[in-house]
């Protein structure tokens, strides 16, 4: 909305002269991650009192955690407003015109949806185990990443056309696969599974937010590269027209994740719930991508692979299968609180290590 303002007015008269900043990225990068950031911070304490009084609490789920039932009655549902946040942010700052834009805020919209029908869903049952079924779940994540698909190979897509089958994979150049046919079944599962990755992280108290916003920056610096003339050329990156938008949504992303932190650091006072997870999963999947990372991921995404992980072979293989255990705890996070490394320090450690990720994965850029 400024954007559009900013062109329509920075030509009409000298006063409006100074309207040719929103031209720069980092200007309204920066004007949307404080507008994400303030409004969390405004709107989320008047959420968790509507939320308590609504009894729109979290029902804790048995995972042979004992200090998992203290949490029992914070109210869930918080990243509504994270996700409003963004939303707010984004059509203030970004161009609307952008379609690499709002094919992310599109995931995110569509995985918030299908989250805050579960948390809803949990709420009615009083039980952390009674929400949305999983087939449903992976339904609906299904249909979205159907749509993608077809968006992507349609001529409405963002992606230049000689880029729609491509696959790249970090520390090489070049494609390593330039077949539609073989490129986008990899993109469906690929939007499938990392969908569902930030859910299954998302189970201590700050440990979600900070990775994914890591991830998102991460992945704002990679859009940045690539829509950049210079700089897509020297690093010998792909130049895509417009991407470089991407960052406002990343910033903004970035500044309401920071505001979240603030009422979601140990001792949390509100969850993200699914509404909240499940949007973070649309959009590491949308941009990834849309930037071309999706291999990059293994390396980004590490944390959240590695929780997805353990948390599946323990359920599908472990215990459906085979009929025990291989692990004490699943998911990861919950193997570590069973070693006996307390809950803040189980989430700092595997902060530290999202960073160490997000640092190699930006280190690839020039080692190529």
């Amino acid at each position: 909305m400024i954007y559009l303002i900013g062109q329509l007015l920075e030509g009409g008269y000298r006063a409006w002269s100074f309207l040719r900043l929103l031209d720069y990225l980092s200007v309204r990068a920066i004007g949307a991650a404080m507008t994400a950031l303030i409004l969390v911070l405004i709107v989320m304490p008047r959420f968790i009192w509507f939320l308590h009084r609504r009894g729109l609490v979290d029902h804790t789920r048995e995972t042979g955690v004992p200090s998992a039932f203290d949490k029992a009655g914070t109210p869930a549902m918080g990243g509504v407003v994270m996700v409003g946040a963004v939303l707010a942010a984004c059509l203030v700052w970004c161009d609307p015109t952008n379609r690499f834009v709002w094919a992310v805020v599109a995931a995110m919209i569509w995985f918030a949806l299908i989250g805050l029908s579960d948390d809803v869903a949990k709420w009615r049952e009083q039980s952390g185990n009674r929400g949305m079924s999983e087939a449903r779940k992976l339904v609906l994540q299904g249909l979205f990443a159907a749509l993608f698909v077809a968006f992507l190979a349609s001529p409405y897509s963002p992606l230049p056309a000689r880029e729609a089958g491509t696959l790249y994979v970090p520390f090489v150049k070049h494609a390593i696969v330039s077949s539609v046919w073989v490129y986008l079944p990899v993109v469906f599962l690929f939007v499938v599974l990392v969908g569902n990755a930030v859910n299954i992280t998302d189970g201590l108290d700050g440990l979600a937010i900070v990775p994914s916003a890591f991830a998102v920056a991460t992945l704002g610096f990679f859009a940045w590269i690539m829509g950049n003339a210079i700089w897509s050329r020297y690093l010998f990156f792909p130049l895509f027209p417009h991407v470089g938008e991407l960052v406002v949504f990343c910033a903004a992303f970035v500044g309401a994740a920071i505001g979240f932190l603030w009422f979601n650091a140990y001792p949390a006072q509100v969850f993200m719930g699914d509404a909240g997870s499940l949007a973070i999963g649309g959009c590491l999947a949308a941009l990834s991508v849309l930037v071309k990372q999706e291999a990059l991921f293994l390396i980004l995404g590490g944390l959240f692979i590695a929780e997805a992980a353990t948390s599946q072979v323990q359920d599908k293989i472990g215990i459906k299968w085979l009929g025990r255990r291989l692990f004490y705890r699943a998911p990861l996070h919950h193997q570590l609180q069973h070693t006996g490394l307390a809950e803040t320090k189980v989430v700092i450690r595997l902060w530290i290590v999202a960073l160490i990720l997000a640092l190699v994965s930006i280190a690839t850029v020039k080692l190529r």
